[in-house]
């Protein structure tokens, strides 16, 4: 049996590149956590955080982006089902595969206008 050649030829769905802030809560912490989304599609997130996390850990996750002149998020239940340690220049921690695992019709419709670039990930300039 072949290996794939590359990561593309394993995915399912598009990825759109981001760079978007999230909170994290695991069940059995009280309070969230941050980090970062690197990239999405409609079946999970690429994700980067300073904590080591457990694959198979369940997490409730926010994802924050511009809607407009104001902040929106996206709520969801996903699965970490890979992690990886991640390091750059400055910063190391750890790059984690998310699969959505529940996620309500409201929500989905969000996360569809962000991967559809309906809503703008550019930083909107003040007008003189």
């Amino acid at each position: 049996m072949e290996k794939s050649g590359s990561m593309k030829d394993r995915r399912r769905s598009k990825r759109l590149m981001l760079d978007l802030p999230l909170e994290y809560r695991t069940a059995d912490v009280p309070y969230a956590h941050g980090g970062l989304v690197v990239n999405a599609s409609e079946l999970g997130l690429l994700v980067q955080s300073v904590k080591n996390i457990p694959v198979g850990t369940k997490l409730k996750i926010a994802v924050l982006f511009p809607k407009g002149y104001e902040l929106a998020n996206f709520e969801v239940l996903a699965e970490i089902i890979w992690k990886d340690l991640h390091w750059e220049e400055d910063w190391e921690g750890y790059q984690y595969g998310l699969k959505f695992i529940k996620m309500v019709e409201t929500e989905y419709w969000k996360l569809k206008q962000l991967l559809d670039g309906q809503f703008s990930l550019e930083e909107h300039q003040t007008r003189p």
